[in-house]
């Protein structure tokens, strides 16, 4: 078997066989195969696409080049949920706690931000002491002492798609859904859940910008789980504004405790709802009314909250911080950021406000990167709402006054006013399971 001949009909077209995408993708993982002719392969699949079967052996392939994650030692049925990514999406620690509350185990592989979006790991070690890096015995250990455990991913999950994923990122052809669904759903097959809910973000701010592409990668990301034996269901969001108020590490933290607490934005309250009844309904906690007065009564009643300071103390966290938030070290500057301008803020480039974002420190633009914790926005308006000129529309977190006023231009530059109330739009515009898909 040679790998031009693959190259040759994907370019065409063909449908590739399993043997052949076993093949390319062991074959890249050892080394046998040069990037370019990877490269190659890649570009031929974001032209010509692939099919349905083909895009289940590809995520298969690439589940199977590392380790498989054995759950199984934890009791009951353990859920994942996978956020495509956004900025101010902090829902994982939220509902995690709801979740495990109610007696589901999490146990939860969460990555690092890059780019614009934040990431979970990032936000959970600004919090003093918070250990994100255990043993197999240790994660599972505190999962069925605690019933939750969020650590970082596997230096050796699915190795195949973090090399195949390197080389998409610099060819052009990360905007592929069988690559990004093969390239999901590889690290979660192979995380060891047994049900899986995706948060599949759409609009500005999301790496899909149009709701049917959204519909489409939700689709086959569910197709593919349910193939393998995992029940799957994805929620199709919004991400043409961000969620909640707070952007950046700390502040994000800072806003999940209010959450906790029964305080925070309604948005970022709504689709944590929403989410977790999910989690609920596809571990069979009962229907979904059921599950979501289960969700709403365990973030009502603080058993989330307590559930989150346990899982804190858990992984080495001063809870003390938790439970008194004055403690978390303060950004040296905080700069008032006032509109230039009035009227209704019409829209909203998230996208360009999660970069700033990382202007202001609290994002990195490559791996590895150092960011700063008590870096971010915190914003006083949103679309919809009136602004007039001088009004402050956020607060900025940074380190210097330089910083900010390029963060400043960035935020400014994303926005848009009107003179007329833009219409509201839904937190949430479909559900998708392996069934249906229902439009909101």
């Amino acid at each position: 078997m040679r790998m031009y001949d693959i190259i040759s009909a994907k370019k065409q077209g063909l449908e590739l066989s399993e043997e052949e995408i076993s093949f390319f993708v062991r074959g890249f993982t050892n080394g046998e195969i040069p990037k370019y002719q990877m490269s190659a392969l890649l570009m031929a699949i974001c032209l010509q696409g692939m099919t349905s079967k083909e895009t289940m052996i590809l995520t298969k392939e690439m589940a199977k080049s590392g380790d498989i994650v054995d759950l199984s030692v934890i009791k009951g049925k353990k859920v994942d949920k996978h956020s495509t990514g956004g900025v101010g999406d902090k829902t994982t620690l939220i509902i995690s706690a709801i979740v495990a509350s109610l007696g589901v185990p999490i146990a939860k592989m969460s990555g690092r931000g890059l780019g614009h979006t934040g990431g979970t790991i990032d936000k959970l070690e600004s919090i003093p002491g918070f250990k994100i890096s255990f043993s197999q015995k240790e994660f599972i250990d505190i999962v069925n002492k605690v019933g939750i455990c969020i650590s970082g991913q596997s230096g050796n999950l699915a190795p195949a798609d973090k090399k195949i994923y390197a080389l998409r990122d610099v060819t052009a052809t990360v905007d592929s859904i069988p690559l990004i669904a093969s390239s999901i759903m590889s690290k979660k097959i192979a995380a060891g859940a047994d049900n899986i809910v995706l948060d599949v973000k759409t609009g500005s701010g999301a790496f899909m910008k149009t709701l049917e592409g959204s519909i489409d990668l939700a689709k086959a990301m569910v197709d593919i789980g349910e193939s393998v034996g995992r029940r799957m269901v994805a929620l199709v969001t919004d991400m043409d504004t961000p969620l909640g108020y707070a952007i950046g590490n700390t502040l994000e933290i800072l806003e999940v405790i209010d959450v906790l607490n029964g305080k925070g934005p309604k948005d970022l309250i709504d689709i944590c709802i929403e989410l977790a009844t999910e989690m609920l309904y596809v571990s069979d906690k009962g229907s979904l009314e059921e599950c979501k007065a289960l969700a709403k009564e365990s973030l009502e009643s603080g058993k989330a909250f307590s559930k989150f300071l346990e899982m804190v103390e858990s992984q080495g966290g001063d809870v003390s911080y938790i439970t008194n938030t004055d403690k978390f070290e303060k950004s040296n500057v905080c700069y008032e950021l006032k509109s230039n301008k009035s009227g209704y803020i019409s829209k909203m480039d998230v996208e360009g406000i999660g970069i700033a974002s990382c202007i202001l420190g609290a994002g990195r633009e490559f791996e590895g990167e150092e960011i700063d914790y008590s870096s971010g926005i915190v914003l006083n308006k949103k679309t919809g709402d009136t602004v007039k000129e001088g009004d402050i529309l956020a607060f900025l977190h940074t380190s210097s006054l330089e910083k900010a006023k390029s963060a400043e231009e960035k935020i400014l530059s994303s926005l848009e006013f009107s003179n007329e109330k833009p219409n509201e739009q839904p937190i949430i515009y479909a559900r998708v399971d392996k069934d249906n898909i229902i439009r909101y």
